[in-house]
C-alpha cells in the first residue's frame, strides 16, 4: 500500500467529482480452480485498490459523498481460517492502513443500501466484471444481472477514469518498477532461447523473472514462434533454426502496477536479410508512432503514424502500391497491421478496460467500424500523467491473406505476388511503455534491446 494520506486524498476527490449518495465499491473474491478451497491466484478489484489499497478478499466499500463518511465491509477470518492461513490482519486494521476507521460485518451492508434505496438516496457503482459480483448485486440491490449495465453510474465511471488515467509520481515509480523487471524477462528470454528449445521452456523462464521478486505476471505470457497471431498464449511448439520468436510479456509489482513489452528475435543468432528488412520496418514504424506523441496530441494521430510510415515500407518493398495516405485511409495497411499501436496501462495492463474503451480511450466519441481501427483502443487527446503502450507490428496473417485476396479486398493497393512470399514470415512487434510529460515523453523504465545490433549481441553471447 501507498501511505493512507493518499488514498485519503483520491476518496476526497471522487466525492468532489461526485457531489451527492453513496458510492459502492465490491472488493473481488477468491476464484475457486476446482473446488472451494483451491483457488487461483487472488487479484483485487484495481478500482478497490485506487481508492482502499486494501489487498484483501470478500471485502466492499461504501462512500458517502454527502458526508465524506467511509466504511469498509468484511468478516474476520475465524479461528479456523487461522489454524490453516496463520494470523490475519482484522478487517479493521486493514482499514486503517487506508485512513478509514469505521468498519462493519458484511452483513451490515444489506441493512445500509436497503435503507438507502428506501429514502431515494442514489447509489452509484462500477459496472461489475465478475460473475460474484454481479450476483451481490442482485442480492443486495435487486438488479437483474442483465439491467446491471443500464444501472450502472456513467457519473461514477467518468469520475474514476478521469483521476485514474492520469498517474501520480508514486504510481509513475511502480510502474517503471514493473518496466525494469519486465525488461530482465525480456532479456532473459533472448539469452537463453535456443533451437529444440519448447516455447514452454521459454515462458517459464520468463515468469521465474517475476516470481523470484516475490512478484507476478501482469497477463498471461505470450511466447511463441507464430507471432502473426497476436494473442497467441499457446506453447506447445519447439523452436528450429530460422523461427522468429515472439515474446509479449510484462511484470506485476507488488502493489499490482503492470509493465507491458514485446520482442521479437531471431532462434538462430542472426536474423536473415530478409527478417531484418521487416524488423527494420517495424522499428520505423515505432519510431514514427514516439515521435507523434505530445501533450495535446491525439492518440489517433500517433496510430495514424504507425499505419503510414508500414504502408511506405511494405511499398518500398514492392508488397504495395498506390497512394500511401490513400491507403491507410481506405485501411489497406490493415492487412499487415490489423491492431492498434497501444493502450493506457496502469494498475490494469489494459488500464480500465473494464469501464469501457469508449470512455477510457475515446472519451465517450463513437469508435470506427473499420478493420484494424475498429481496434484501436486508445484515440484521445494525450495529457500530461497519461501511461500506454507503443506497439506497432507487421503480420502476415494467411487466413487474413486468403481472405483479402479471394474477395478482392483494396485490390489496388496490394501486389498479391510479391505478399505470397511472405505467407510464412510470421509476424514482429517491438512494445515500450511510455509517460506524457509536460514538454513531451519519457520512456519508462530501463531501455529493452531493440535495435538489430543489440538483439544480435544478446543472442550471441
Amino acid at each position: 500500500m501507498f501511505q493512507a494520506e493518499i488514498y485519503i486524498q483520491r476518496r476526497k476527490i471522487l466525492c468532489e467529482k461526485i457531489g451527492s449518495g453513496l458510492i459502492l465499491f465490491w472488493g473481488n473474491d477468491e476464484s475457486p480452480m476446482n473446488y472451494a478451497d483451491n483457488t487461483y491466484h487472488f487479484r483485487q478489484h484495481s478500482s478497490f485498490l485506487y481508492y482502499f489499497g486494501i489487498d484483501f478478499p470478500s471485502i466492499a466499500a461504501i462512500i458517502d459523498a454527502d458526508n465524506q463518511r467511509v466504511i469498509i465491509f468484511g468478516d474476520d477470518y475465524t479461528i479456523d481460517d487461522i489454524v490453516w492461513m496463520g494470523p490475519q490482519p482484522t478487517i479493521a486494521q486493514r482499514a486503517l492502513l487506508s485512513g478509514i476507521t469505521e468498519t462493519l460485518p458484511t452483513v451490515k451492508l444489506y441493512t445500509i443500501l436497503k435503507e438507502a434505496q428506501a429514502s431515494r438516496k442514489e447509489i452509484h457503482f462500477l459496472p461489475p466484471y465478475r460473475h460474484e459480483n454481479k450476483i451481490k448485486l442482485l442480492r443486495f440491490l435487486n438488479i437483474r444481472p442483465d439491467q446491471i449495465n443500464l444501472n450502472a453510474s456513467s457519473e461514477l465511471v467518468k469520475a474514476v477514469i478521469s483521476q485514474r488515467e492520469i498517474k501520480s509520481a508514486e504510481e509513475i515509480a511502480e510502474i517503471e518498477k514493473a518496466v525494469d523487471m519486465s525488461v530482465d524477462m525480456h532479456i532473459t528470454a533472448m539469452q537463453i532461447a535456443r533451437p529444440g528449445m519448447t516455447e514452454a521452456q521459454i515462458a517459464a523462464k520468463v515468469h521465474e523473472v517475476a516470481l523470484a521478486q516475490n512478484c507476478n505476471i501482469a497477463f498471461p505470457i505470450i511466447a511463441t514462434i507464430n507471432g502473426q497471431t497476436l494473442h497467441n498464449h499457446s506453447h506447445l511448439n519447439t523452436l528450429k533454426e530460422g523461427d522468429l520468436f515472439l515474446l509479449d510479456a510484462g511484470a506485476e509489482t507488488q502493489r499490482h502496477y503492470a509493465g507491458d513489452l514485446s520482442s521479437t528475435f531471431p532462434v538462430s543468432k542472426r536474423f536473415t536479410e530478409i527478417q531484418k528488412d521487416i524488423y527494420r520496418a517495424s522499428l520505423r514504424a515505432h519510431a514514427a508512432a514516439v515521435a507523434t506523441i505530445a501533450p495535446g496530441a491525439r492518440f489517433k494521430d500517433v496510430h495514424l503514424a504507425a499505419c503510414r510510415s508500414i504502408a511506405t515500407s511494405m511499398k518500398e518493398m514492392g508488397l504495395m502500391k498506390g497512394d500511401v495516405d490513400e491507403a491507410v485511409a481506405e485501411g489497406a495497411h490493415a492487412l499487415f497491421f490489423p491492431c492498434g499501436t497501444g493502450h493506457m496501462m496502469g494498475l490494469d495492463v489494459h488500464d480500465m478496460e473494464d469501464l469501457g474503451e469508449v470512455w477510457v480511450g475515446y472519451d465517450g466519441e463513437a469508435k470506427s467500424t473499420q478493420f484494424g481501427l475498429k481496434s484501436l483502443r486508445l484515440a484521445k487527446e494525450l495529457r500530461p500523467g497519461h501511461v500506454f503502450t507503443i506497439e506497432p507490428g507487421i503480420y502476415f496473417i494467411p487466413e487474413l491473406i486468403d481472405l483479402w485476396k479471394s474477395e478482392g479486398k483494396l485490390d489496388g493497393f496490394f501486389n498479391w505476388t510479391e505478399i505470397e512470399k511472405f505467407r510464412n514470415f510470421g509476424g514482429i512487434r517491438n512494445e515500450e511503455n511510455f509517460l506524457v510529460t509536460e514538454t513531451g515523453v519519457h520512456l519508462l523504465g530501463k531501455s529493452k534491446p531493440k535495435t538489430i545490433e543489440e538483439v544480435e549481441n544478446i543472442r550471441n553471447m
